[in-house]
């Protein structure tokens, strides 16, 4: 199903891109634009995770450096089958993590200095288990690949508007009628990028908390976690690209009114509910924890 997605996903940003080429340069521009397409649609799938790390300047982390992390995700990749991902490090007081790749062998998670400073063992290895649950599921290729097509998109919004602001001056009815497609494609454009994360996330972030309990067997500390980051990064405010926002486990734009209306992520209240319940349910079993 998120191989289909993917596709989509890529179908759409080709279409994008040959309107965008033809009201800009008529056949040579939508020709041009084809091409254009075809490499990004190349790079988004192949290269799409090493873009996102390296927009947040993520470092690679061995076991040496972090033995507890190392610990926590290889007990947990064995219960779940999963080959062992790559660790990375961002240094930032934002609160978050995120999964990345093109699937379960080509695996990244990434925590940033401020999720290993807030969370304890526990809500740590409910959170890891929450991102190696949006491997398990393949959501990751979905993911990076929504994250760079949304980059694609907004950089297409400010290609049609600098050409219908300078192009918008002449009388002829073609080129006219031209200024205002590309003024609709400035428009619209953003908002469906930000109409497509939200799909793609919202549905993704419930399953991946269930998944992610389920595996660590600890829905509380989950829980807690989603609290203790909602707080943390209102309380730590970090500029981020907003065409990543889906990929982390908590939206960084968490707790600012403007971006809750197209928030990519469901809302955390209702998030630590369904754990909540979860645990409930759970307490009539006799459930060993997985991480000891």
């Amino acid at each position: 199903m998120n191989t289909l997605k993917s596709f989509v996903l890529m179908l759409v940003m080709t279409l994008l891109l040959i309107l965008v080429g033809q009201l800009i340069g008529g056949r040579n521009g939508m020709m041009m634009a084809l091409i254009m397409a075809a490499v990004m649609n190349f790079v988004s799938y192949w290269f799409s995770d090493k873009i996102v790390l390296f927009m947040y300047r993520a470092k690679e982390i061995k076991e040496t450096d972090n033995p507890e992390l190392y610990m926590i995700v290889r007990n947990l990749t064995h219960v779940a089958n999963l080959p062992m991902p790559r660790l990375y490090f961002i240094n930032s007081p934002m609160p978050n993590a995120f999964a990345t790749g093109r699937n379960p062998q080509h695996a990244a998670v990434a925590v940033t200095s401020g999720i290993m400073d807030l969370l304890d063992r526990d809500e740590l290895t409910g959170v890891i288990a929450h991102e190696l649950s949006h491997v398990h599921n393949r959501d990751i290729l979905i993911s990076s690949v929504a994250a760079t097509l949304a980059g694609a998109i907004f950089m297409l919004a400010r290609m049609a508007q600098f050409a219908a602001i300078f192009g918008g001056g002449s009388r002829d009815s073609n080129n006219r009628n031209n200024g205002i497609g590309l003024l609709v494609v400035a428009i619209v454009a953003p908002i469906a990028a930000m109409l497509i994360q939200m799909a793609i996330s919202r549905s993704r972030e419930f399953q991946a908390d269930k998944s992610g309990a389920e595996l660590c067997k600890k829905p509380l500390a989950l829980a807690s976690a989603l609290e203790k980051l909602y707080s943390g990064i209102k309380h730590n405010p970090v500029e981020v690209n907003p065409t990543t926002a889906h990929m982390f486990i908590m939206s960084p734009f968490a707790g600012k009114s403007l971006f809750t209306l197209f928030s990519t992520h469901p809302p955390m209240e209702e998030r630590v509910k369904r754990l909540q319940k979860m645990a409930e349910q759970m307490s009539g079993f006799n459930m060993p924890d997985i991480i000891s």
